[in-house]
């Protein structure tokens, strides 16, 4: 039996060394519970670190779009206007609320929502009599999005936005943080994003009263009452005490991970420089990435980005197609989309490469050195 070298993942969870003392703190204070220090600690060092006024830690990025929904008033039969190139967990929230995602293509630059086709698919649903109640933007792979063009459009029809930094913790646009730009930001903790709290996420905004209503529905929407008094519909959406400190640790090396993150595309860069089929996707000016993952297309090639997963999958070595696009997914593809095949050609021609800050240099090579096995 053939001996496979051990699995190089994607985007494994990357440990900082002090997680594990803020954990041991909650246990030996009894905090296991969605309640205790560590929360209002992560909370804190979180605006810290994105400048943000007011933050509620959640149990998932998911969970913060599904809230940032609700407080912008979006309900039974609105339409939302949302990235096609993504994750699902972007969308989903919409339909969570029995709300119509409309679908926005991606521009080449950025990978992200196309300021031309958003306004295009304002004007139209506005002359169909339906206004968009809200917009969901994201910073794709840690790239931000042309959010001067983007934040012009959503002023200008006077429509609220909630900013998708799921993937882009640590990312700036024209050195402001991502997150900050939008009536609310997001992010996740997911086990394979930048930082971890193992499953968590964040719901950021300069509005108090939005960051104060989350948080009361994500603790149930419990009255202020000696007896459980509901008079609104709640949620179990809170970050637990012991998640959130993991959570701390990890955002003590952030810009570590991030310094990690962007040297590992750069070798990347460097490696493939003479495969001119492969492309990568250079910061736009003004565009700082985090880099989460490093992914490329392939340009006038007849190698496949399925024949390099199949060929590293059979060298234990992870990697994964570019998001498929949400308006050709099954449970997506009725519903309204505005663009042309730029988001399209990239699921067809795009690879995420491993990105793990925990990388080593011999793993790097060792994944390099597959790929290029492929070409040859």
């Amino acid at each position: 039996m053939k001996h496979l070298p051990n699995r190089i993942y994607l985007s494994p969870p990357h440990m900082g060394g002090h997680e594990l003392n803020y954990v041991h703190k909650a246990f030996e204070d009894n905090f296991v519970a969605p309640a205790g220090p560590n929360i209002e600690g992560f909370e804190r060092e979180l605006c810290d670190k994105t400048g943000a006024a007011y933050s509620v830690a959640l149990s998932s990025g998911t969970a913060a779009i599904h809230l940032a929904l609700i407080l912008l008033g979006v309900g039974p039969e609105d339409e939302v206007l949302c990235s096609s190139f993504t994750f699902s967990a972007s969308a989903n929230p919409i339909v969570y609320l029995r709300a119509t995602p409309v679908f926005i293509d991606s521009e080449p630059e950025t990978w992200n929502m196309s300021p031309e086709f958003l306004e295009l698919a304002i004007q139209d649903r506005i002359k169909k009599g339906k206004k968009p109640k809200a917009l969901i933007l994201v910073h794709l792979y840690g790239m931000p999005a042309k959010m001067d063009e983007l934040l012009e459009i959503a002023r200008h029809f006077e429509i609220p936005v909630i900013e998708d930094a799921a993937e882009a913790l640590g990312s700036t646009y024209k050195k402001r943080n991502a997150g900050k730009f939008g009536d609310i930001g997001i992010f996740s903790f997911n086990g394979n994003k930048i930082i971890t709290t193992s499953g968590g996420g964040a719901l950021v905004s300069e509005n108090k009263e939005y960051v104060e209503k989350a948080r009361f529905l994500a603790m149930q929407a419990k009255d202020p009452a000696p007896h459980y008094e509901h008079s609104q519909i709640g949620y179990n959406y809170r970050l637990s005490n012991i998640s959130a400190g993991i959570g701390r640790g990890q955002l003590e090396v952030l810009e570590k991970r991030v310094k990690q993150r962007r040297e590992n595309f750069s070798f990347y860069q460097e490696a493939f420089q003479q495969i001119e089929e492969i492309q990568f996707l250079k910061e736009p000016t003004g565009h700082f990435s985090n880099r989460w993952l490093s992914t490329f297309t392939l340009k006038n090639s007849s190698v496949s980005p399925e024949k390099i997963r199949l060929h590293l999958e059979t060298c234990n070595i992870e990697s994964r197609p570019l998001w498929k696009p949400l308006h050709l997914q099954p449970v997506f593809k009725t519903l309204p989309f505005y663009g042309e095949k730029v988001s399209e050609n990239l699921f067809q021609n795009g690879l995420c490469l491993p990105s793990g800050s925990d990388l080593q240099e011999e793993d790097l090579a060792r994944i390099v050195k597959e790929v290029k096995k492929v070409f040859i």
